[in-house]
């Protein structure tokens, strides 16, 4: 329900927008945009689909060679502990777990490819246990709202992008996103799990917490002792030596325990197209709202209110110019990646506008399009808490990628 409110709202206020444009300034050109980007983005939203679909079907084969092998069964034993707390209604054991796990690990290294399979065959496997097929189950936001937040270990991409736009050092960022990112993680756990009634402080959630906590300490140590010219070169060689490696594994295993791996792959494979089909109308219904939201001007509007009021408030106002990445973050990833861009085009990539909207680029997912994307694939439709946790998640990010480029850089 909160989702078709934000839905109809994007498209009541541009339209009062683009009305109010046109009494006051005249503007005759206001609708032609925004009609022209309904249009623009469905093209989009369309394209972005069928570039998934390609993905999704090897990686639903890939993930159906893992499951005949045991691999995933095995992961599902390894999280199974801390899983069966934060996710009470999914039985002990049960495939959702490991294929969730693979899901997680793949967006901590910023493996984007990867992970959006995933975690579409780990939503669909939540799905089966829905006893009500249009509504999200609090299993299905709990992991929803883990894959919005977006923790991240390897931003791979940001520092491409920074490396292309002339960054002295691209990688100089990747400490601030991970912090970020971490921070909006835990408040997205916390945040569902207050909500769902959860017990955090339970000994074996804090063990596995706490684990996660001095991994991230201890990554953080290590790569602070390294040149900075080597960290990008340190973070694609892992990511990618991970990817193929655990494609690797997935056959040499499904080989080891005679099972047919090519066959597998098909199979798993065939589903594919059809996850890819079922998720073309809810990325154009999100898409296109946000386009209209955008073209009608509401988006400046706001941006230039939250300058008003800070300057009114006497805060410095430096980290204003970054606000566009944040506020197009949560609703379209390639549009806060322009944002980025157009940041770090204006201000240098070098610049604490430049360094601070890569933060926060960094800092969480893209809610709506995840959304869309993972409940569209199984035809949820009623979402209760998740986008609210969510964007809680996402706020939390963008204010903790505030305070730390402030920390670093300020």
């Amino acid at each position: 329900m909160a989702l078709n409110y934000i839905w109809v709202g994007f498209f009541l206020v541009a339209f009062v927008v683009g009305l109010f444009r046109l009494a006051v300034f005249g503007d005759t050109q206001v609708f032609t945009d925004i009609v022209n980007g309904t249009f623009e983005m469905s093209r989009t939203a369309f394209e972005i689909a069928l570039g998934l679909t390609g993905v999704i079907t090897l990686w639903m084969g890939l993930m159906r060679v893992g499951e005949r092998a045991g691999v995933v069964p095995l992961l599902g034993r390894l999280v199974n502990p801390l899983f069966v707390r934060l996710f009470p209604e999914v039985p002990a054991g049960h495939p959702a777990f490991g294929t969730m796990t693979l899901n997680f690990a793949a967006n901590m290294l910023g493996l984007d490819n990867a992970a959006t399979p995933m975690g579409l065959k780990a939503m669909g496997e939540l799905q089966e246990l829905n006893p009500k097929p249009d509504t999200a189950t609090n299993a299905q936001i709990m992991f929803l709202v883990l894959n919005t937040s977006g923790l991240t270990m390897i931003p791979v991409t940001i520092m491409v992008f920074r490396a292309q736009l002339g960054a002295a050092n691209p990688a100089d960022v990747f400490l601030p996103i991970l912090l970020a990112t971490f921070f909006s993680t835990i408040v997205g756990l916390i945040s569902v799990a207050l909500v769902q009634r959860l017990r955090l402080l339970d000994p074996v959630v804090i063990a596995y917490i706490g684990g996660l906590t001095a991994f991230v300490a201890g990554v953080l140590f290590f790569v602070s002792r390294l040149p900075r010219d080597r960290i990008e070169t340190l973070s694609v060689l892992v990511a990618n030596l991970i990817l193929f490696g655990v494609i690797v594994l997935f056959i040499t295993l499904a080989a080891f325990r005679k099972v047919n791996a090519y066959e597998a792959f098909i199979d798993g494979a065939k589903e594919g197209f059809g996850v890819a089909i079922k998720i073309i109308p809810y990325l154009v219904a999100i898409l296109v709202s946000i386009a209209v939201f955008r073209a009608s001007g509401a988006m400046d509007l706001v941006i230039s209110g939250i300058a008003r009021g800070v300057t009114s408030l006497g805060f410095d106002t430096g980290f204003v110019d970054a606000l566009p990445t944040a506020m197009m973050k949560p609703l379209s990833g390639s549009g806060a990646r322009g944002m980025m861009i157009d940041a770090m085009n204006t201000h240098g990539a070098d610049s604490f506008v430049g360094r601070l909207t890569s933060t926060m680029q960094g800092s969480t997912d893209t809610t709506f399009y995840v959304i869309a994307v993972y409940f569209g694939s199984v035809g949820i439709r009623r979402t209760r808490h998740a986008v609210s946790c969510g964007l809680l998640a996402d706020a939390a990010g963008m204010l903790a990628a505030i305070f730390i480029a402030y920390l670093f850089w300020g």
